[in-house]
């Protein structure tokens, strides 16, 4: 007879209790999902299409933080590499509060990249993100994902409408890309 296996639910206030190591602690409907420490090529891609995006939005549109964090208690924390969300919200108030999400970026990573394309993707949308990003470094392109299963590759310029204030940013993907293997 087979022994039925029981898999623990967290909570966003467990993750409070989680050291300090250098990994990401994620939930997702309770299910803990961990990540370790990005390497530099990750970092310096997410540095690459901040610059753009702050440079045009903050700190009058929008603030651009990275990595932020979406959450609706009590079991779903998800901290994308980069999220925009409207420069109404207090900077100083607690990532529960924030109730718009403008664009959640995602930097694909060995580790990471079934749960960013096969379950993130369409966490994020669930929580009411408007547009979601993978980048990938292995082809130097970009899943820009306007809706579950309404994505487009991007493999050389994204121009995105930002939600609400009518302007448009760019990110040149051979500045993002330039020097990562």
């Amino acid at each position: 007879m087979g022994m039925a296996i029981s898999v623990p639910r967290y909570t966003v206030e467990d993750l409070e209790r989680f050291p300090e190591d250098g990994n990401r602690y994620e939930l997702l409907d309770g299910m803990l999902l961990v990540t370790p420490a990005p390497n530099p090529s990750h970092q310096l891609v997410i540095t690459r299409i901040e610059l753009p995006l702050v440079a045009a939005l903050m700190p009058e549109h929008a603030w651009v933080v990275g990595p932020g964090a979406i959450v609706l208690p009590p079991g779903t924390q998800l901290e994308p590499d980069i999220l925009v969300l409207p420069a109404r919200f207090d900077p100083n108030g607690k990532w529960r509060e924030f109730d718009e999400h403008w664009l959640a970026v995602e930097v694909l990573s060995r580790s990471s990249k079934v749960y960013d394309r096969d379950f993130k993707r369409d966490a994020y949308f669930a929580l009411g993100v408007r547009q979601v990003w993978l980048v990938d470094r292995s082809t130097k392109s970009v899943d820009v994902c306007l809706a579950p299963g309404e994505t487009r590759t991007v493999h050389d310029v994204i121009r995105w409408s930002v939600p609400t204030i009518g302007k448009t940013v760019s990110v040149d993907l051979g500045q993002v890309f330039e020097g990562i293997r």
